[in-house]
């Protein structure tokens, strides 16, 4: 914890220098369980930093860019790298500080059982009406995944809804397919369908996501020690669950899962350590790099134009 004890005193010093704030505001997901959840649990975050640590969980992470735009939220952590793009390409003064977590099933597109489609005749999907949480990673993965199957999207009636919301749509045969993430949203589609693709499937057709660690402008350049104390704990966390996996059930509870569940999806979780990031993620080819412009460019519309350099929305400093 030495690291941690330095940018605390950092962070106290900063603050007795007139720069305090009263609290910092963080977003996060429930039903995505992560290894930061154990220094949120146990205040890791507010003694590291030196202040009150506020958590709010949100659907998607669309509300959370909402919710920094009106000053309600100041770090979100982990959210998908699909409405950040959006985000900034409506000129959302946000940065990209670091990845938060990386995977390639923990959001998929369930098809209902008895609907007799299937990827062999997915082009049957068209003219039906689908659930997807629009703009989010999900929305990414659905956009992906009927690519890949010949799927004309212009030709579904596709309904914006929240994981939660999809499965009682799903369930309730309202729609004939969901694309969502979330452990227990997820499990309660798959009693009902299963998954267009396999993992196998998916990862060769490109379709892996990852989430980041986004902040407004404003408070990283106010506040730029507790940016960065925000990222070494969550990679001391990382770096202690990487050795110690015994404290799952703080994990599990503090995401509202059962302790199967949490395991099943941490399994198919990667959490890149800085040095990773740094080369692969945000080198000069670096994964975030070209992601990012690409889905900017993806989701792009005509009120919403791609940028020129969306080199210009990421912020290593906090990783050094």
């Amino acid at each position: 914890m030495k690291t941690l004890l330095k940018t605390s005193t950092a962070a106290i010093a900063f603050a007795l220098a007139g720069n305090a704030v009263a609290d910092v505001n963080v977003a996060y997901f429930l039903e995505w369980a992560t290894p930061n959840q154990i220094a949120k649990v146990e205040k890791a975050y507010d003694d590291a930093m030196g202040e009150k640590v506020n958590w709010t969980n949100f659907g998607s992470g669309v509300g959370m860019t909402e919710a920094m735009l009106s000053g309600d939220i100041d770090i979100s952590y982990s959210q998908g790298l699909t409405p950040f793009a959006n985000a900034v390409n409506a000129n959302a003064p946000i940065k990209m500080v670091a990845i938060a977590v990386a995977y390639g099933a923990a959001d998929d597109c369930i098809i209902r059982s008895d609907s007799g489609i299937t990827k062999d005749n997915a082009s049957e999907l068209e003219g039906q009406t689908v659930a997807v949480p629009l703009n989010t990673m999900a929305d990414f993965g659905f956009r992906m995944t009927m690519s890949n199957l010949g799927v004309d999207v212009s030709q579904l009636t596709i309904v914006d809804q929240e994981p939660a919301d999809a499965a009682v749509s799903l369930a309730d045969g309202a729609v004939v397919m969901a694309c969502a993430y979330g452990a227990n949203s997820l499990a309660k589609m798959k009693e009902v369908g299963a998954p267009m693709l396999t993992p196998a499937e998916k990862a060769a057709a490109g379709i892996s996501s990852f989430d980041i660690i986004s902040v407004t402008q404003t408070f990283a350049q106010e506040h730029p020690e507790l940016v960065r104390t925000f990222v070494e704990v969550t990679h001391e966390a990382n770096a202690a669950w990487a050795k110690d996996q015994s404290k799952l059930s703080v994990i599990a509870k503090d995401a509202g899962m059962t302790e199967e569940a949490t395991t099943s999806q941490m399994s198919g979780f990667v959490f890149p350590t800085v040095a990773e990031q740094k080369r692969d993620y945000f080198g000069p080819d670096g994964i975030a790099r070209s992601m990012v412009a690409f889905m900017g460019n993806m989701f792009a519309t005509s009120d919403t134009p791609a940028l020129a350099d969306y080199n210009v929305t990421i912020d290593t400093s906090f990783l050094d």
